[in-house]
């Protein structure tokens, strides 16, 4: 139902996941019952959760580390692993600035150029450790960058941006055709973010793999204050669900994995997006608490660093635990950011579910 803003314009209401909650069924089983691994393509994994590229989350380590404990990590490939053979240097001095100069000093920085071999190197770092490999890239490099990527040997390509459209139109270069590369990749390909039933469905007819909800990078995020966009997760979760389900009988039976990308801050937030019907989520800020993390207790997303209209900060998050124990405990912090996946287990416990698909269909109240 549209509610009338003003005598000119009309909106429609929509419910970010602090707004609803979960409600328990008449059932209720064992945690040790539940299973929350899901497949994308031919890739099983034991978590529904992708750590988010952003450099701050991930290096080819942490990657690595992730995979080894059932999710996927995304390696930001236009970061600063791709950029200089030894970041760690720069990683610090990022973690020691203070005030508004932070902005300016993360430009400089990220005004390095991207190198072809770097993305290489990086590449085979993590297939050498066995793992399932993604990288990411924005829709502005994947042209440029694209081939490099496949042959250095992912298994998962990202295309991520703040909003990415099946659509772009520019009188300046000729725009990226998502169906035609995606139809000439080797490889599956997640793209986003996304927000809307009709943005959804193009980019799931131009052959993706997944699609992202959201605009990625909620806790270091300025976008709504630069430009205005914002996304109500809950509402636009369910609505590219919704897509998800009409592309299926379109397509004749092509499932496309919907992953929350955004404002999946605690573990409440991982089950409600599942509950709004999300096959996955990605997330940056709660894996950036991890002492193995490469911001060192800091976060910031590409956002943070563009050259002329930066839309994200960097923000000082602090250290709760090791990588194991954010994902899987013991939580010593009742704030629900840590023992994401024991929580997410024990929602669908609590709710007599025991796989994600059930899951999607539990009942949710607004609040």
């Amino acid at each position: 139902m549209e509610i009338e803003i003003g005598r000119a314009k009309r909106g429609r209401r929509a419910y970010a996941f602090d707004d609803i909650a979960i409600v328990p069924s008449r059932r209720t089983r064992d945690p040790e019952e539940v299973s929350v691994a899901w497949q994308i393509d031919a890739y099983r994994f034991e978590i529904p959760v992708l750590a988010a590229p952003m450099d701050s989350v991930m290096s080819p380590e942490t990657a690595i580390e992730f995979g080894k404990h059932g999710g996927l990590g995304v390696l930001d490939l236009e970061g600063l692993w791709t950029r200089y053979a030894d970041p760690d240097p720069l990683l610090e001095e990022v973690a020691a600035l203070r005030g508004p100069q932070a902005t300016q000093r993360l430009q400089q920085i990220y005004a390095e150029p991207i190198q072809p071999e770097l993305i290489t190197e990086r590449v085979r770092q993590m297939r050498a450790a066995g793992v399932t490999v993604a990288g990411a890239l924005s829709p502005q490099r994947t042209k440029q960058f694209a081939k490099t990527v496949v042959d250095a040997g992912v298994d998962l390509f990202v295309i991520r941006g703040t909003t990415v459209s099946a659509e772009h139109v520019s009188s300046q270069a000729e725009p990226l055709n998502l169906k035609e590369f995606i139809y000439e990749l080797d490889v599956p390909v997640i793209v986003g973010g996304c927000a809307t039933y009709q943005a959804a469905l193009h980019l799931m007819r131009t052959g993706a793999a997944g699609v992202l909800v959201g605009f990625g990078g909620g806790a270091a995020h300025t976008t709504r204050t630069v430009l205005g966009l914002a996304v109500p997760m809950a509402t636009a979760v369910a609505d590219v669900a919704a897509a998800r389900r009409d592309y299926l009988d379109e397509s004749g039976g092509r499932y496309v994995h919907v992953i929350a990308d955004g404002s999946v801050g605690r573990s409440g937030d991982v089950a409600k997006a599942v509950a709004c019907g999300a096959d996955a989520v990605m997330v940056g800020s709660p894996l950036a608490r991890a002492s193995e993390a490469p911001g060192r207790g800091f976060h910031w997303g590409a956002e943070a660093w563009h050259p002329e209209l930066p839309r994200g900060e960097r923000v000082e998050i602090g250290t709760v635990g090791s990588l194991a124990d954010i994902l899987f405990g013991p939580s010593r912090i009742a704030d629900g950011t840590m023992n994401l996946v024991g929580a997410l287990r024990r929602a669908l416990a609590t709710t007599g579910y025991t796989e994600l698909k059930e899951f999607q269909r539990v009942e949710v109240v607004v609040q």
